[in-house]
């Protein structure tokens, strides 16, 4: 081997030292630029910009490292896209997390943490659960994080529901079309008041219920209760009105998607096939669309596209030929 040959696998083996150790890291002075991406220590989850379906918009979203087909789970800018190839995430003069383009003309996107100043260090960081977190450098302490503002996916470890002291309300809420990752108007949420119960709904009428989750872990999602795949946290409290899910089974690898449809599913990863497998869809017969015989009425299905509608006792059909 000559010496030429040694240099240059030295400099490989460098290289790829200096990408493992700081790939998931965005520090202070150090920017991310269109085809750039960052990727979480367990090589689970990449951070980047692109480009959802036939679109020509750009950006910055976390997707699944390493699958054939990209699956992005999260979306900085979903209502504020990129015209061009233009987008560089840095840390601005704050420690904010932030989206300038145009040679940083142009503020795109801001995490718009309001305690941070000019003393303030921080660091941005993409863990291997999902999260993009960001962190002052000395306390370690996390200032803000995207589990906090989630787009179309619920993942383990993501709380959905209230932190009223934080002033957050946190819900998934479906992209408008395959292309355009903005607010749809289908979200899955919860409803706080009375017995607290996780909705799905479209625009802001009620389309799905799952149960109050008070007291029955199914009440969320029904395959949820599993106890063999899922560890299920439930905060009920004057501050915080949350369910979370984490993973029993470290093999298992799945996520809830809300649909512009009106559909919310869930999917596991399976590895073999190297694709996505559906393992439930919500709501699936007709009687599990909220309301669907109006008030005091109750649904009983048949089969999957019958239904009967009856009166609960005491009550009359308002109108005997609907």
């Amino acid at each position: 081997m000559n010496t030429r040959t040694v240099s240059l696998h030295i400099l490989v083996l460098f290289l790829l030292l200096h990408s493992t150790d700081s790939s998931d890291t965005l520090a202070p002075n150090d920017t991310l630029k269109d085809g750039d991406v960052l990727i979480s220590q367990g090589r689970k989850f990449a951070l980047g910009f692109f480009s959802p379906g036939k679109s020509t918009s750009h950006y910055l979203g976390i997707w699944y490292y390493g699958q054939p087909e990209q699956t992005v789970v999260w979306v900085a800018n979903r209502e504020h896209p990129l015209n061009g190839t233009s987008g560089v995430l840095a840390l601005d003069r704050y420690g904010n997390l932030a989206i300038n383009a145009n040679n940083g003309s142009f503020l795109i996107w801001s995490a718009n943490v309001s305690s941070l100043n000019l003393d303030n260090s921080t660091t941005a960081q993409l863990l291997d659960s999902g999260n993009l977190v960001l962190k002052h450098d000395l306390s370690k302490m996390v200032v803000w994080q995207s589990f906090d503002y989630p787009t179309d996916t619920y993942l383990p470890s993501m709380k959905l529901g209230l932190d009223r002291r934080a002033g957050l309300d946190r819900f998934v809420t479906s992209w408008k079309s395959e292309g355009d990752p903005a607010p749809g108007s289908c979200s899955y949420r919860f409803e706080p008041t009375g017995y607290p119960q996780l909705f799905l709904y479209k625009g802001r009428a009620p389309y799905w219920r799952g149960g109050a989750i008070i007291e029955k872990k199914q009440g969320a999602v029904p395959e949820m209760a599993n106890d063999l795949v899922y560890n299920i946290t439930i905060t009920i409290n004057a501050m915080e009105v949350s369910l979370m899910y984490g993973i029993a089974n470290a093999s298992v690898v799945p996520r809830y998607v809300a649909y512009e449809s009106g559909l919310l599913k869930h999917f596991i990863w399976h590895d073999e096939e190297q694709r996505w497998t559906e393992f439930s869809s919500h709501p699936k017969e007709q009687c599990d669309y909220y309301g669907k015989c109006g008030p005091n009425g109750n649904c009983g299905a048949n089969y999957a596209d019958q239904f009967d509608c009856t009166c609960l006792p005491g009550f009359e059909p308002k109108s005997p030929g609907d």
